[in-house]
This record gives C-alpha cells, sequence and structure tokens, in this order.
C-alpha cells in the first residue's frame, strides 16, 4: 500500500499537512491517509504537539515510538470520517480536527497522535477517499487488513485494527 495504489483506488488529494487547502476537501464522508512524502526519514520530537486528550498527555518515548515506526511503508495513517451523530461531519472537518490536533488543539479522540511527535510533521501527505457511509467501516478495515498483510503490523499511527 503506497501513495501508487492509493492513487488507483481512488484516493485523491495528496497534499502536504502545511499549506493545506481545506476548503477544497469534501465534505462528505470516507477514508483519509497520511503517508510520508519521498526522502522523509523519522525524526522524533521529544514532546509531541498534540492536544491534551482526557487529560492524558500523547507524547510518547522515543523507543515507543520507534517501536511502532515501519521502515519500508509511505502510509502512516489511515483514517475514516464518518458522518457523526448530527450528520454534519466528513472529510473535511475530520481532517480539519485532526490538524488542529497536531497544533495543540484539544482533540474529540485520540487517533493518529503519533503523528504528531514526527518532526517536520507538516510535510507529511494526505490524501482522501469519499465513500457511502455504509461502506466506511469494512474499508478502513480492509486497508488495515491489506496493510498488516504487506508489513506484518498496522501503519505507524493506526494503534488499534478497524472493525468491519
Amino acid at each position: 500500500m503506497n501513495k501508487k495504489t492509493l492513487k488507483d483506488e481512488g484516493f485523491t488529494g495528496f497534499r502536504p499537512i502545511t499549506g493545506l487547502e481545506i476548503n477544497r476537501i469534501p465534505q462528505h464522508q470516507g477514508l483519509f491517509a497520511v503517508l510520508r512524502p519521498e526522502g522523509f526519514e523519522p525524526r522524533y520530537l521529544a514532546r509531541s504537539t498534540a492536544g491534551i486528550f482526557k487529560k492524558k498527555n500523547p507524547t510518547l518515548p522515543a523507543a515507543g515510538l520507534a517501536a511502532e515506526w515501519v521502515d519500508d511503508a509511505e502510509v502512516l495513517f489511515i483514517g475514516k470520517a464518518g458522518p457523526g451523530s448530527k450528520g454534519n461531519r466528513g472529510l473535511r472537518r475530520q481532517i480539519q480536527e485532526f490538524v488542529d490536533f497536531g497544533k495543540g488543539k484539544p482533540p474529540g479522540h485520540w487517533d493518529g497522535r503519533l503523528v504528531w511527535q514526527l518532526a517536520e510533521a507538516g510535510s507529511l501527505l494526505v490524501a482522501w477517499k469519499e465513500l457511502p457511509v455504509e461502506e466506511l467501516n469494512a474499508a478502513q478495515a480492509d486497508c488495515h487488513a491489506r496493510f498488516r498483510q504487506a508489513h506484518g503490523r498496522l501503519p505507524f499511527a493506526n494503534l488499534v485494527q478497524a472493525r468491519a
């Protein structure tokens, strides 16, 4: 699973986090992926830039981050953007909240937090794919399963296997 395979599967965007034009991201539900650009090597920050979640600090020791890193993988995180309880959520809002989380704002969830302990996280790429809400869970679970089949583990910042 890499940039090419994601493009072949209908993912678009592939924009750096820094300078991401949030209004160009669709409002509908779907999956999103965070990828490392060509030449990106992991350097870990001593302290995460992510916001505090339920009074828990998102920072991990460097050894914990290194243990999660997948050397030959481009994909670092696969997330989903559902409709939310009021039906007003989607990719644009979910990705904006993910980026805001990395800027220290308190999140509504803890997913993908390891991304925000990487130096130069702003150079990471974000891609997305719109999907009907009834396909989201299965699609995310399938992405995780295929990544795990290729690499023997989940992407770096996915700490929990998605369920269909």
